[in-house]
């Protein structure tokens, strides 16, 4: 039988931190409503910085000569493309790859172009687009451009408008782009099991005109879910519901590249969701606007204010918000999708005394778990009691200033920093703005 025990790896991970100092001497009018009475002159660098964390880049996109700020997406990357006689013209190829969703656990997974999700594509409504896709995958495949409005016989489900792409065919679908918004795509040939192994990606349509407000950070993140069982290599496309692994960019905390910005600046992130889950998205420190969707951004009347926002299967969801120092997490509000290697079908020993040496000495090596919460799973961790299955990751694995942040899977945090710089450190609170230990309660408050 599967169990906890068995599923954990004896690990700490660092803590995915974005490269900023602070600099305290800041007009803060930007969010002095929001952060009212915190005198963040008082806030000094941390000395204290993690170990072993992924680059994470501070650098603000810059508008391209067509006035557009490009998207910045964690842990991937923007796909190229040439100009032929005003034709934007770009290349996928699609092939079996190497992924690693952290540290420890790597698999042969199914992408494009040597990533999965694959590279974003990003384009300007009005242009006129050509894309070649080529299949290097053992079977036949084909492109869904998800939400984008093209020719029927472009629209790439096969068998329906057009003959599968068979391995070592390559297919070019063109057309004009006649909208804006946060899209996707993804196969439409034998589908589940190839988004299962991981071919999906984001497909960004900016407006032809700047839209009001202008957003100064442009974030794209793809939710998908896996099933990688304890000690394997491949995918398991058929699962339908117990997956073990949760993922934003097809990484997992701790590994997720943070998204970083500077106080006051407005940040979006766009995202979508290709998983097998709808995802009830949350976002600490702030009220985020849900401006827009594959449907392009929204009238601002239609915008609306939430902590919370529940992104379905098959959509895409555009957050707005305005930067507010600290480092604030960003995560699936369902609680088993901000873990690692789940153990499904495992029993509940809680509350069972579990007398450990009796059971070793019929069962060696056996360690009491889950006893008395699921909490201790972190303490053996430490001391190095709990290796798990070759190549699966341990539950949770981040680690923070006070301690572990008993984090994985669809976890990830916005940064963000008074002014951005190159030094790796924690953020410190502005003194009297974090909760403290206290030895008693003052007597007369009622209970």
């Amino acid at each position: 039988m599967i169990n906890r025990r068995n599923l954990l790896l004896g690990s700490a991970v660092g803590l995915v931190a974005a490269s900023l100092p602070l600099r305290a001497q800041q007009d803060h009018s930007a969010h002095q409503q929001h952060n009212a009475g915190v005198d963040h002159t008082k806030h000094k660098p941390s000395a204290k910085t993690t170990k072993n964390i992924p680059a994470v880049s501070t650098k603000k996109m810059e508008p391209t000569p067509q006035g557009y700020r490009p998207v910045i997406t964690p842990n991937g990357r923007t796909l190229g493309y040439r100009m032929n006689d005003r034709v934007k013209e770009f290349h996928l190829i699609a092939e079996e790859i190497e992924h690693e969703f952290a540290p420890g656990t790597k698999i042969k997974a199914w992408g494009y172009n040597g990533s999965t999700p694959g590279p974003t594509i990003e384009a300007v409504e009005g242009d006129r687009v050509r894309i070649y896709v080529t299949n290097k995958l053992p079977e036949h495949t084909s492109i869904h451009w998800h939400g984008i409005l093209l020719p029927w016989g472009m629209d790439g489900v096969s068998g329906l408008t057009q003959p599968p792409i068979k391995p070592g065919e390559t297919f070019v679908y063109e057309f004009t782009l006649n909208q804006h918004g946060t899209h996707m795509y993804h196969p439409h040939a034998d589908e589940m099991l190839q988004m299962a192994m991981g071919m999906m990606g984001m497909f960004i349509i900016h407006p032809k005109e700047e839209l009001s407000p202008a957003v100064d950070r442009d974030y794209a993140v793809l939710l998908h879910n896996w099933a990688v069982h304890p000690g394997t290599y491949r995918p398991d496309p058929n699962v339908m519901s117990e997956f073990d692994l949760w993922t934003m960019n097809s990484k997992v905390f701790p590994a997720i590249e943070s998204m970083v910005a500077q106080t006051g600046e407005r940040v979006r992130i766009r995202v979508g969701n290709l998983s097998m889950w709808n995802h009830p998205i949350h976002l600490h420190g702030v009220q985020f606007e849900l401006t827009g969707s594959d449907g392009g951004r929204w009238p601002q009347a239609q915008w609306r204010k939430e902590v919370t926002e529940i992104v379905g299967v098959g959509q895409t969801r555009d957050l707005e918000f305005i930067a507010v120092p600290g480092d604030w997490a960003f995560h699936c509000h369902m609680s088993h999708h901000t873990m690692n290697a789940m153990g499904h079908g495992v029993p509940n020993m809680l509350g069972v005394k579990q007398p450990e040496a009796q059971i070793n000495k019929v069962l060696p090596g056996y360690m009491a778990m889950g006893e008395t919460g699921m909490a201790e799973h972190q303490v053996h961790t430490d001391m190095g009691h709990m290796p798990g299955p070759e190549n699966t990751l341990p539950m949770m694995m981040g680690e923070g200033r006070y301690g572990k942040l008993e984090m994985g899977g669809m976890f990830s945090m916005i940064r963000v920093r008074d002014q951005l710089g190159s030094v790796a450190d924690l953020y410190d609170a502005p003194e009297g703005t974090q909760a403290k230990r206290v030895t008693r309660v003052p007597d007369g408050i009622p209970n």
